[in-house]
């Protein structure tokens, strides 16, 4: 069993990283140019894969400006949804 995840293990973590490469657009991709990331990837079986996870992926998988619906940053440095107890207005309804 071991075995076998040691040859399954590598391949189906470089086609994940295969296709995330090619389904990433251009201007998010950072530190190298598409095309070389994904040569990277096809010829160095576990080095690039692992390379693309940690220095080419894009940081974040939300949209610029943060969550859809919100107002931005809150003052605190985070941008999201708030909880009722921050929320003045539900707090005044109260």
């Amino acid at each position: 069993m071991l075995r076998v995840l040691s040859v399954v293990g590598p391949i189906l973590l470089t086609i994940y990283c295969l296709v995330d490469a090619i389904q990433t657009p251009d201007e998010q991709v950072r530190n190298l140019q598409k095309v070389i990331w994904i040569f990277l990837i096809a010829i160095a079986p576990i080095v690039g894969p692992v390379a693309w996870l940690i220095a080419g992926r894009p940081r974040s998988i939300l949209p610029p400006g943060g969550w859809p619906g919100s107002s931005g940053s809150s003052g605190r440095g985070t941008s999201g949804p708030r909880g009722p107890e921050d929320d003045p207005d539900f707090l005044g309804r109260l």
